[in-house]
């Protein structure tokens, strides 16, 4: 009875193991399919990727859709850089604004500091389409509103909120004795920062680096309203004026190409930092 009982409990235990996989396994091909699809189709000839209804497998692999997306307007190239200036470039504010202001939060004391910090976290109920052409005004006043730079103030500004609201929390999960030892030893508050706080926040300032990385690098309306420069358009533009066309045809091959090679960085970033992305976010989670 006993041994009827055991081999019952072990095959729940193998059924329920199953289940576990099976429903993994559909979940990664879910997720994976609109990804492979578009690998696929970039790589069709350019009349089979416009064909309808539309095969899976190419008859043969063509590289006719990324030689055309090369030679388009000013080259995807082009574009290419000017997303990736304007993403490292708003990283980089991103990571040193967030950094000191979350490390401020965290170890200083002074006059409204949980009023401030509210009112930075109330900045992300603001919808960014609502103050667009505000922010359009105030580029175009200070002669910024056709240039990266302008660009990459306006996405680390729409960042900071969450940035120093993970940065504070990564601080905050660190013993204050390591900081105390460090003061002992004759660090000043930028030296012991810089030399031990830092590398204990890995993880959170990866994490604050991604997710500006990922809006700034995918952002379409913010660069379609403030760049009028074609030279200075950014993968998004790029692609949205590839959709269109001779006589208002989509040229599908020439859009998914373009596709995968904006996704392409993300892809390779999220695969080699995952792990100090996952740890971030749960040490940003443990305090509010």
């Amino acid at each position: 009875m006993r041994s009827m009982t055991l081999s019952r409990r072990k095959q729940i235990r193998v059924g329920m193991r199953a289940s576990y996989y099976v429903t993994c396994t559909a979940l990664a091909i879910l997720f994976l399919a609109p990804i492979v699809w578009t690998i696929v189709t970039s790589l069709k000839p350019p009349p089979e990727a416009s064909a309808s209804p539309p095969t899976f497998l190419p008859s043969y692999l063509s590289w006719g859709n990324y030689q055309h997306l090369l030679t388009f307007a000013g080259g995807v190239g082009t574009y290419a850089f000017n997303s990736a200036t304007a993403a490292l470039g708003t990283v980089i504010f991103t990571l040193v604004l967030s950094t000191l202001g979350g490390y401020g939060f965290s170890r200083f004391r002074f006059p409204g500091k949980d009023i401030l910090f509210v009112t930075i976290l109330a900045t992300l109920m603001i919808p960014f389409q609502s103050i667009l052409v505000p922010l359009f005004l105030v580029l175009r006043t200070i002669e910024l509103h056709n240039t990266l730079l302008g660009l990459m103030l306006v996405y680390t500004t729409f960042q900071l909120p969450f940035g120093v609201f993970v940065m504070r929390n990564a601080f905050d999960s660190v013993p204050r004795e390591i900081e105390e030892a460090g003061l002992i030893d004759g660090c000043s508050s930028w030296s012991l920062l810089y030399r031990v706080m830092l590398t204990i926040v890995l993880p959170g300032i990866i994490t604050v680096g991604m997710f500006a990385f990922f809006n700034s690098w995918n952002e379409f309306l913010a660069a379609l309203i403030f760049m009028t420069d074609s030279s200075k358009f950014t993968l998004p533009i790029m692609l949205l004026n590839a959709s269109s066309g001779q006589y208002g045809a989509i040229d599908w091959g020439m859009i998914q190409a373009g596709i995968t090679i904006s996704m392409l960085p993300c892809l390779v970033l999220f695969l080699f930092l995952q792990r100090y992305y996952v740890s971030g976010l749960a040490a940003g989670a443990v305090k509010a």
